[in-house]
Formats: C-alpha cells, sequence, structure tokens
C-alpha cells in the first residue's frame, strides 16, 4: 500500500485529492496538512511514501519544505518521493524542485484524471524499482523514467485513435477484477474487436498495461491484457 501525505493550503482542494487518493486500488491517504510546519512533522512523524506537496503554504514555501527534507543534515530517514502540485509556473521554482528530487510538478488548474495518471504512474514505477532486485538493464532504466517523467499530455495517440475512447477502455481494465481479452473490452466499450485491440497494443507500449498470453488445449494462444497497479509485478503476483 502506498501511503500519501496530502499538502495543501486550500482545504477543498486538499479534500478532493485525498478522495481520489482513496479512490485507486494500493493507495491511502496517510494525512492532510495545510502549512510547511505540520508538513515536515507529518513527513517524519507518519512516514508517508508519497508526498502532494504544494508550493503556496501560508507559513513557508513548499521549495523550503523540499530542501529541508532533503538537506543531508535535516534529511528523513526513510524513502519519501514529492509530486508538485502548484499554481507557481516561475522557472526557477521548477528547476528548484526538480533538483530537489520532485517526481512530477503538475500545474493547477488540472482535471483530476491528470493527478489520477501522475499516481498510477508512479506506482507502477515503483512496483517495477521493487522487482528489479540489485540491478537493471538500460531498456528497464529507460522505461521507469518514462513511466516517471512523461508528460502530463498522453502521448501521441496512433493516427485513428481518439482520447476519448482511449480513456474508455483504460476505465473498463481499471474497473477490472482480472484481466480481459480484446473482444471482452469490445463486448464492454461498443468498439470492434479490431479497434479494441489497437487501443489496447497502444495502452501497452505506453507502460500501463500488461499483455499476457493464455495458452489452451489447441490453436493459438489468446491475448489477455490487464492494468497495472501498485504492487503489480510481471511475474502476475
Amino acid at each position: 500500500m502506498i501511503r500519501v501525505l496530502v499538502v495543501d493550503d486550500d482545504a477543498r482542494v486538499a479534500r478532493n485529492h485525498r478522495e481520489l487518493v482513496d479512490s485507486l486500488p494500493g493507495f491511502t491517504t496517510a494525512g492532510i496538512v495545510h502549512t510547511a510546519v505540520d508538513a515536515l512533522d507529518a513527513v517524519r512523524r507518519l512516514r508517508p511514501d508519497l508526498v502532494l506537496l504544494d508550493l503556496y503554504l501560508p507559513d513557508d514555501t513548499g521549495i523550503s519544505v523540499l530542501r529541508t527534507l532533503r538537506a543531508p543534515e535535516t534529511a528523513v530517514r526513510h524513502p519519501v518521493d514529492f509530486l508538485v502540485i502548484t499554481a507557481v509556473r516561475d522557472i526557477d521554482q521548477v528547476r528548484a524542485a526538480l533538483h530537489g528530487g520532485a517526481v512530477h510538478y503538475l500545474l493547477k488548474p488540472f482535471p483530476l484524471t491528470a493527478l489520477r495518471d501522475r499516481l498510477e504512474r508512479y506506482a507502477v514505477a515503483r512496483s517495477k524499482m521493487t522487482d528489479a532486485g540489485e540491478a537493471a538493464s538500460q531498456r528497464e532504466v529507460d522505461r521507469l523514467f518514462a513511466l516517471m517523467r512523461s508528460p502530463v499530455a498522453a502521448p501521441a495517440l496512433p493516427k485513428g485513435l481518439t482520447s476519448t475512447t482511449s480513456e474508455l477502455v483504460a476505465d473498463v481494465l481499471r474497473g477490472a477484477e482480472g484481466d480481459l481479452s480484446a473482444v471482452d473490452v469490445s463486448a464492454r466499450t461498443g468498439v470492434s474487436r479490431v479497434t479494441a485491440r489497437r487501443y489496447l497494443e497502444h495502452l501497452c507500449a505506453d507502460g500501463r498495461v500488461e499483455l499476457r498470453m493464455r495458452y489452451g488445449s489447441a490453436g493459438r494462444p489468446e491475448h489477455r491484457y490487464r492494468w497495472l497497479r501498485a504492487g503489480a509485478t510481471d511475474a502476475g503476483n
């Protein structure tokens, strides 16, 4: 379970982010705070895995929080990542957040689907780092960086595909208890099997869907697709 600390001076925004976090499989909200002082205390006391960090705080900046928790003399003793969520567009602040080790920098306002996408990518990357052992291949490193640093906007869709249908297919996979075939996805979305297969292949290439082969007694193996969640592994655990 990925434990998330929400840091935002706006109580309504913080509540929305908490609700989103708690709606995602594999995530739970460790706490909500609204000031820099409380953020520093909560990170040390609650030991979250990820902090959703606003930069506009009433008593100090989020960058100050990030620097304090990363500085050698005041650093926390457990691994913690930061996803910056802010309306600050100043490039120096963006640079400071990246230098401080933020895994993402998400600009307000944004649809909650953008935050959900970031959290899901973080979960997949975190799971793959756990499964990689002590050494990783260049291909694995490249894929991890693509997951963690990819732009908020989805990668360019192949010709003939639309973002609306892509999100529809993604929602079907997110809601499924197990893996699905292209025929299953076709039935649940109303698109043709061939079209469903194209969207599924795109989501696999994007790193958020896993392809599995199911071998029967005869004939070609069936392609099965599963949405990658926190704790999911290539071995299917």
